[in-house]
């Protein structure tokens, strides 16, 4: 529960704080967006079990950090038995259970306080066991940025050889997501095709914002730069085979990150948009936790200075600045950021580009015919961004999938 200073800092929060309780305890916590299958499919069928217990168990919005936490401690546990049994797959798969849990308990908490510091600290300490056990390569990497560290893991497809060198997708998550559940412990989809992932808590996300580095609207480029140099430093990653891939808010935080890297990278890919100007919708229209997460994702305590900074928040002087390959897979009733928006932001891109909308779906890009019968939006961005990376040519296109799944492309005039 945020301390009565938080709680007091948002005129809507405090006006539908009610109705948002009544809607959890009606609707469930997927109630603004599919939370639970989001947060848990990276850890496989383990973790999901786990999430789909504490779903039933959450009634208000004050048991998410609660529940969420009291699972995190009950598989952390069960992980430490399965050591002591020598059992260290199912340990492995146990810790990265318990980390993706101890990461949405931190989700709620929108203030930095000890209860943030300690569960991040068990997130992290079960991460870092996940680490030992883990069927892939993972490093733990700390990415310097402005006075401070950028939190992040290098994921590869296996230990390197001597010489081995991997082209690499930076993952940028969106307004809940962090680092922990960008990439899965199974079957991952850039993982699977031979490529590293840096799965990063860029500015104001998770971790970044409990240490003090928050959200700006233009502080996602000098991120960006700052990710590359560090990559650039890595014996083991290709430079010349860069991309980034993002999704909901993060369709923001990456188009910003891709504007300032240029050609440095070779496609950007995002499923799911938040590209309003002004980001009204999301923040004076949807469920009010949007907007208290985000004041404090960017370092805001007063509501007004807060909707003032909002208007900065506007893509339109980067599109013109992005010069690799830019993709995005968008519902045509996104409630969070009407597809409007987006297709104006594309006229002004004039990189090659490809804006895939499905028929009637959602911001998730899910709850439609389209969804169900078209393409997996995350098999086609995964290899999208591949052939992006081999420097496969594309036409650039406007394409629409609908309630049957069938596609029809129109070329852009670029």
């Amino acid at each position: 529960m945020a301390s009565r200073a938080i709680e007091g800092r948002m005129k809507r929060w405090q006006e539908q704080r009610w109705l948002l309780d009544a809607v959890i305890r009606t609707v469930g916590i997927n109630w603004d967006q599919n939370r639970i299958a989001s947060k848990s499919k990276p850890g496989g069928e383990v973790a999901e079990a786990d999430f789909s217990r504490v779903a039933r168990r959450i009634k208000k919005f004050d048991d998410v950090h609660r529940e969420f936490a009291a699972a995190a401690r009950k598989r952390q546990a069960k992980a430490a038995e399965y050591v002591e049994q020598g059992r260290l797959i199912s340990a492995g798969e146990s810790y990265i259970a318990a980390a993706l849990l101890w990461a949405s308990s931190c989700w709620p908490l929108i203030e930095i306080s000890e209860e943030l510091h300690a569960s991040e600290k068990q997130m992290n300490d079960c991460y870092a066991n996940f680490i030992r056990y883990a069927p892939h390569h993972i490093e733990k990497v700390e990415v310097p940025f402005q006075g401070g560290f950028l939190p992040a893991y290098l994921h590869l497809p296996h230990k390197p050889q001597a010489g081995e060198k991997f082209g690499c997708i930076i993952s940028i998550g969106g307004m809940d997501g962090s680092k922990e559940n960008m990439v899965a412990i199974y079957g991952d989809r850039f993982l699977s095709r031979g490529l590293g992932v840096l799965a990063i808590d860029g500015p104001g996300q998770a971790e970044s914002a409990s240490r003090g580095i928050f959200f700006t609207e233009s502080n996602f480029g000098e991120a960006g730069l700052a990710i590359h140099e560090w990559l650039s430093g890595h014996a083991h990653i290709d430079t010349g085979r860069l991309a980034i891939r993002s999704s909901s808010f993060g369709s923001y935080f990456g188009t910003v990150a891709a504007a300032a890297l240029g050609d440095r990278i070779k496609g950007y890919a995002v499923t799911g948009v938040c590209q309003e100007p002004g980001c009204y919708t999301i923040f004076n229209m949807a469920s009010p936790t949007f907007k208290a997460r985000f004041m404090f994702m960017s370092g805001y305590e007063d509501e007004a200075a807060f909707d003032a900074f909002c208007e900065k928040i506007d893509l339109r002087p980067y599109a013109p600045k992005i010069k690799c390959a830019y993709m995005a897979i968008a519902g045509e009733d996104d409630q969070l950021s009407p597809i409007e928006h987006t297709e104006h932001l594309f006229t002004l891109i004039k990189a090659p580009k490809r804006l895939v909308i499905y028929e009637g779906a959602n911001h998730g890009v899910g709850d439609a015919q389209s969804v169900e019968n078209g393409e997996d939006k995350n098999t086609l961005l995964a290899d999208w961004l591949v052939d992006r990376i081999n420097g496969k040519p594309f036409r650039s296109e406007r394409v629409w999938v609908d309630t049957s799944g069938r596609t029809t492309a129109t070329a852009y005039d670029v």
